[in-house]
């Protein structure tokens, strides 16, 4: 029935932008003053580097088989519901709930799960002196910035009069986007884990650089096995 399609929607938006807000929450009740954020040691550039890579690959491709369920169409639901600005949509319907609602958590636990096999290869503590509720948090943290830094891209490009899953008309404005899709959501996440945790310029570089190739590669994977089709 319409009503209660409608209905169901409401609710599901509801619910995912309650469990969004209550992450967002816990994540700053870390509330690292800056008495002990300064004195947290700074991990090694390449143990950082392998750790944030091998946790988001690992959330991203439970997110790639997340997103070609069914289940996953449930929270298909638009971030801005069809409004406007300046008479183009905010976002565009490819920006959803669905993305966030696995995501973020997969994140947090990846982060959990890594943390565990590097502390079992070496026993004493290479990465951030915190608790495994923290690396959790950290890791939702992680998750949250990289959904969140893909909607300036996709604003700006309804902006433009670039529909979703078009390209730009002009050489300048395809490669502009191209570059900024393959680094938004790495630099976001970067930026939510350095809000919690202090990470090291190395893995900076290496992430933001490398990352974008993996990226790039990732998405040209999941393009051949039909998970993605589109960009936003």
């Amino acid at each position: 029935m319409p009503g209660w399609e409608c209905c169901s929607v409401c609710k599901n938006s509801s619910t995912i932008q309650s469990t969004t807000r209550r992450f967002a929450k816990r994540t700053s009740s870390l509330a690292w003053n800056q008495e002990i954020f300064e004195k947290m040691e700074t991990p090694a550039w390449g143990i950082c580097s392998l750790y944030l890579f091998l946790s988001m690959l690992s959330a991203g491709v439970v997110q790639a088989a997340w997103m070609s369920s069914k289940l996953a169409r449930r929270t298909a639901i638009p971030l801005d519901r069809g409004k406007t600005f300046r008479g183009q949509r905010i976002f565009g319907d490819n920006k959803t709930w669905r993305g966030f609602v696995v995501m973020v958590p997969a994140c947090g636990l990846a982060f959990v799960l890594w943390r565990l096999i590097f502390h079992s290869v070496q026993a004493e503590e290479v990465l951030w002196p915190v608790s495994l509720p923290d690396y959790f948090l950290v890791g939702t943290a992680a998750g949250l910035g990289f959904m969140l830094a893909e909607l300036p891209n996709s604003f700006f490009k309804r902006q433009a009069g670039v529909q979703p899953g078009q390209a730009a008309e002009s050489k300048r404005g395809r490669v502009t986007c191209f570059l900024i899709d393959q680094v938004d959501s790495v630099i976001g996440s970067l930026l939510a884990v350095n809000l919690c945790v202090p990470v090291p310029s190395g893995t900076w570089l290496i992430l933001v650089f490398g990352g974008a190739v993996v990226h790039l590669l990732f998405n040209f994977v999941l393009r051949k096995l039909g998970l993605r089709s589109r960009a936003a």
